[in-house]
């Protein structure tokens, strides 16, 4: 938290970046559903809903908190968390964790609180589904951490992390659903994508959240979100160990 109040700039970059983005989507939906009450199972309301909850899962692992670990590594800092006794992924996460609180919850309830009193979402207020939505939402933070990690280590390869940044956006946005809604993808797709880990950082949460799935189907993504984190995690710690090899270091 003290770094991302200590490059006050970047973290206000961030806020506008994602502001601009919401509302950019937000027209863009707004057009596409004239004359229209509902697409692919969404009504309009549940569509602005939708695209609250990917602004607030985006906004809570964003460009900021993935760029302190791709720059560790290409900038040979990871060298001075090698000597320390302390485990890389572990502090990455934890790093990560606190940056959240700040570039994260705090952006995400301003913009979210007005967003809701501007656009007039209706948000369930069913305690249990309330709950499982925190869940999933908490699961699918951690889970776009592994896969940010993931991507963060194929830097060791490389000599830039932009190619390898902008490939990860790419990818997780379209298959999470964060862009389109899965719903509306052609059913060969909507498969494919539902059986990769990155449909739990969008879909799953916003799926439970609007209370279109129920309470049975709703635990069931939770623990599919929570099995490709231990996953993901253990593929993490495999990748870091192969990783390191890679390392020269110059001088004494």
């Amino acid at each position: 938290m003290q770094n991302t109040l200590a490059y006050r700039l970047s973290f206000i970059l961030n806020f506008l970046s994602g502001f601009i983005g919401l509302i950019a989507m937000y027209f863009l939906w707004q057009a596409v559903y004239i004359g229209r009450d509902q697409l692919s199972g969404f009504t309009w309301e549940q569509m602005q809903a939708y695209l609250l909850v990917t602004f607030f899962v985006n906004s809570m692992l964003s460009y900021y908190s993935e760029s302190s670990i791709t720059n560790k590594i290409i900038d040979g800092s990871v060298m001075m968390d090698l000597l320390r006794p302390i485990q890389f992924q572990k502090a990455r996460l934890a790093e990560t964790l606190g940056s959240c609180v700040l570039e994260g919850l705090l952006s995400c309830i301003l913009i979210g609180l007005a967003a809701i009193f501007t656009f007039g979402i209706t948000l369930p207020h069913d305690v249990w589904t309330l709950t499982l939505f925190a869940l999933s939402l908490l699961s699918s933070i951690l889970l776009k951490f592994c896969i940010v990690y993931l991507s963060a280590l194929l830097c060791f390869w490389t000599t830039s992390g932009f190619g390898i940044y902008w490939a990860r956006v790419s990818i997780t946005n379209l298959l999470s659903g964060a862009l389109v809604p899965l719903a509306f993808f052609p059913g060969w797709l909507q498969s494919f994508a539902m059986v990769l880990p990155f449909q739990g950082i969008v879909n799953t949460p916003v799926m439970i959240g609007l209370g279109m799935r129920g309470s049975f189907e709703a635990l069931e993504l939770i623990a599919i979100q929570l099995g490709w984190i231990v996953l993901l995690w253990l593929l993490g710690k495999m990748l870091w160990s192969r990783a390191i090899r890679q390392i020269t270091i110059h001088g004494g």
